[in-house]
């Protein structure tokens, strides 16, 4: 009978072991005890080295597990061979010579997107995106939810991804509310039926409240709100119907409004009052952050030949009478009401989209040159 022999185990009785001289196995020592599987490291504190280095800006989680299964990533000195790996930002972190400093703090711009661009970073088609139009002097920035390529409007982008999540989720009750206009005829019939749901192909969609602002001839335009925003849920909702949309713009989301930024404009939103607005849905917002000042930014447009631009002066106001009051190119139903100078404390919505964009002269200010 041929002898087993398992790996590790010893060959002759250690020193000390009782047994019958020349066994090849001894008593199993009962005071030794056998070792486990080493203790694992608290990780109470401390998150994800793929989420640290996403909000650093680096790359997306994706691409951080790719980078630390290729050995470009390291955390004191160690190479990472895990993406399980958590920090807290006091560690020596590289990413290949670079070294990582902590991410700063979660900020939100809005931004006007314009017709025609997709809401992604590559598009295998080859189309214009809207990352190919922001200004160069944003960090690396993701967007709340997508708008379609011929919808324009609200769209917003934060340094944050965990934000980002947080407010994309249904479970955060922020209504998107939408400008839309549509060929057909619209009925209370239809706008009852939208407001009690409706399954589309399948699709399950939750209420929609639909008010009819007024008809231009075939077309009309409806305010729309809504508070789930799956893919397409505005247009397929409206063509069950027979109302085949043509136009739409996207004027709200949740607290934010688009107000008065032009297309391809991006301004922020200032840091007090994002976490006044949405810090109850996202804990990684924090009361009394150092206040950044709100930027608006205009993508650039490139200098005419032959010498550089002047100095732009800003466009000449134009005057009320004989304008219509809801023009199509309007992102509002109504015309906003006049604010009363006593109202000290304006609501959270309406002071997150009320910046006017930079650019514009103030009524004191005298102009260097005459027009």
């Amino acid at each position: 009978m041929t002898e087993r022999r398992e790996t590790g185990r010893p060959r002759r009785n250690p020193a000390g072991a009782k047994g019958k001289p020349g066994s090849k196995r001894g008593p199993v020592n009962k005071t030794t005890k056998a070792r486990g599987p080493a203790a694992e490291p608290d990780w109470s504190e401390g998150e994800r080295i793929a989420k640290y280095l996403a909000r650093a800006g680096v790359a997306s989680r994706r691409e951080v597990e790719r980078l630390i299964e290729e050995g470009k990533v390291s955390v004191d000195g160690k190479k990472l061979t895990s993406p399980a790996f958590k920090v807290t930002g006091k560690e020596l972190i590289r990413v290949g010579r670079r070294i990582i400093s902590a991410p700063e703090a979660t900020r939100v711009w809005r931004y006007h997107k314009p017709s025609g661009l997709i809401t992604t970073n590559v598009d295998p088609e080859g189309r214009r995106t809207i990352f190919d139009e922001l200004p160069r002097t944003l960090p690396r920035v993701v967007t709340v939810g997508r708008l379609d390529l011929t919808t324009e409007g609200l769209l917003l982008l934060t340094n944050d991804g965990a934000l980002a999540r947080a407010l994309e989720l249904p479970s955060s009750g922020l209504e998107r509310t939408y400008r839309v206009r549509a060929h057909g005829t619209v009925t209370p019939e239809k706008i009852e039926k939208l407001a009690q749901g409706i399954t589309v192909e399948g699709v399950k969609y939750q209420p929609i409240r639909a008010v009819l602002d007024r008809e231009t001839g075939a077309n009309n335009w409806l305010t729309v709100t809504l508070a789930e925003g799956k893919k397409r849920e505005v247009r397929r909702a409206l063509e069950s119907l027979d109302l085949m949309v043509n136009r739409l713009i996207r004027v709200s989301y949740g607290p934010f409004e688009l107000v008065d930024l032009k297309p391809g404009q991006v301004d922020e939103v200032p840091p007090d009052l994002l976490a006044e607005a949405v810090g109850h849905l996202y804990g990684g917002l924090k009361d009394g952050a150092p206040v950044r000042q709100s930027t608006s930014t205009t993508p650039r447009k490139p200098a005419p030949r032959g010498g550089k631009p002047g100095p732009k002066l800003p466009p000449k106001p134009r005057s009320k009478k004989g304008r219509k009051p809801d023009e199509e190119w309007s992102t509002s139903a109504k015309p906003p009401a006049e604010k009363s100078p006593s109202a000290k404390h304006p609501s959270v919505k309406s002071r997150l989209g009320s910046k006017p964009p930079s650019g514009k002269l103030s009524g004191n200010r005298k102009r260097s040159k005459p027009r």
